[in-house]
């Protein structure tokens, strides 16, 4: 059902590639078990999830994390499709693609997005949702501060978005994982690498940016679903979006619901990578129905 593909300088270590809602998905895969599907976000690739993945597989889980639509070296959709519900589309033809037919889902950024679209139209197919860092959006109220705070959602929708990117070997990327985790003030630049690699790569960035032209002033179909599965989010202290912005979305679940207050900022499985790692591992054993 899944193929490896050769190893390349790029992307080392070997990934998988698989075929789901109609595009060649590339992955990291680890361990064996349940599923546990991580996805990224902007700007990262699914090496963000390089200390989760192992500690899952050491929990008796398989870690899968892909690189989601147009990141390389995942195909790019010819139809210039990124609208949040097929981003949720794609998790949920992804599960099933892996051979499973449920998976706990985790989601980053953009990926939490996905999470949330997903969990809402094919709640058969999530046992678990996690999300980082992005409350459910139905219960995020615009105010002035919000708006300064995530104006990224206008800029990176413009026109001359990607060359202003591409500028000084993209160093909008440094840019914005500061300003989006400000308590880290030593980020190696190796925290970025990832994510410029995959950028670098032919069609990559404008892919990546799809994602905020498909935005629309009117939440996706499945942002305005209740989330009816078992539900976990975390938050960071220092993050764009405070913590009681997650206690106040608890109206958008109707199942059990979980609030993680993090250190760090956006970036907080990376910026305190052991703490978050533990918490994650945590809520999936707690939430794990297999007998003991």
């Amino acid at each position: 059902m899944s193929t490896p593909v050769a190893e390349s300088v790029t992307f080392a270590p070997m990934h998988k590639t698989v075929k789901a809602n109609g595009l060649s998905f590339a992955y990291l895969e680890q361990g064996t078990g349940p599923l546990v599907l991580l996805v990224h976000g902007f700007p990262d690739t699914a090496f963000t999830w390089d200390r989760a993945l192992p500690a899952l597989a050491e929990a008796g889980y398989r870690a899968v994390a892909p690189f989601t639509r147009g990141y390389a070296p995942t195909e790019i959709p010819a139809d210039d499709a990124y609208d949040t519900d097929t981003l949720g589309k794609d998790l949920i033809a992804l599960i099933l693609a892996l051979g499973a037919d449920a998976a706990v889902v985790v989601g980053h950024d953009w990926g939490a997005s996905a999470a949330y679209a997903a969990a809402a139209m094919a709640p058969e197919r999530v046992r678990l949702l996690v999300t980082v860092a992005i409350p459910h959006p139905r219960a995020i109220k615009p105010t002035p501060m919000l708006l300064w705070r995530v104006r990224h959602f206008a800029t990176l929708r413009t026109k001359g978005a990607a060359a202003r990117i591409r500028r000084a070997d993209l160093a909008l990327v440094d840019e914005l994982w500061h300003r989006w985790s400000p308590a880290w003030e030593d980020i190696p630049p190796s925290e970025m690498e990832p994510a410029k690699a995959a950028l670098r790569e032919p069609g990559c960035l404008e892919a990546a940016l799809g994602y905020y032209r498909a935005l629309s002033p009117r939440l996706p179909a499945s942002h305005r679903l209740p989330i009816t599965v078992p539900a976990v989010a975390f938050a960071g202290e220092h993050d764009l979006i405070a913590p009681r912005a997650f206690e106040k979305a608890r109206h958008c679940f109707t199942s059990s619901y979980e609030v993680v207050q993090m250190p760090g900022g956006h970036f907080m499985h990376r910026e305190h990578p052991d703490h978050f790692v533990r918490e994650l591992v945590r809520v999936v054993r707690e939430h794990d129905t297999r007998p003991r």
